[in-house]
């Protein structure tokens, strides 16, 4: 690779990581390729990207994205995204199904962050799934109310 190659990798990597809220450092040795496409084609799903880079130039990509902390070394896939819960779902669910994907560390909404607190973000009810528990909650007073209102009309009908 060449110099000016690394350095568009490494500008390219930098801006991902400047709006990536959460960035995963995950151990994919043995993994067959079909795997990591799949696991390329769930994290496009949820708006998040998936990319096997060099070290070095990972390092180098997150120092100047303000990401300082965390140990890069060995063999890495990161998963990076804007969404911390849906990144960490992303990575969590892929290592339950495949035993060879490993969580090793992370930043979690820019922090550097072991495996376990991604598990525990991945654990977390997603957007969508908190917009329909608000939804459900604001409805519950309507609901109600209308079930009171039907149970009046009942009982008057019956009188």
């Amino acid at each position: 690779m060449t110099k000016t190659q690394k350095a568009e990798i490494i500008e390219v990597l930098s801006n991902e990581f400047k709006d990536a809220q959460t960035v995963i450092f995950c151990d994919y040795k043995g993994l067959s390729v079909s795997n990591l496409e799949s696991l390329r084609k769930i994290a496009r799903a949820k708006d998040a990207k998936v990319q096997v880079v060099k070290n070095t130039l990972a390092t180098i990509a997150l120092r100047n994205a303000g990401l300082e902390g965390v140990k890069v070394k060995d063999t890495n896939i990161l998963v990076w995204g804007a969404d911390s819960v849906a990144t960490s779902k992303v990575a969590a669910d892929f290592a339950k199904d495949n035993d060879k994907f490993v969580i090793k560390s992370a930043y979690v909404d820019r922090e550097p962050a072991d495996a376990a607190r991604v598990d525990a973000f991945a654990k977390l009810p997603g957007r969508e799934e908190l917009l329909a528990m608000l939804a459900a909650t604001w409805m519950a007073p309507v609901t109600c109310f209308t079930i009171g209102l039907d149970a009046l009309r009942q009982k008057r009908e019956e009188a």
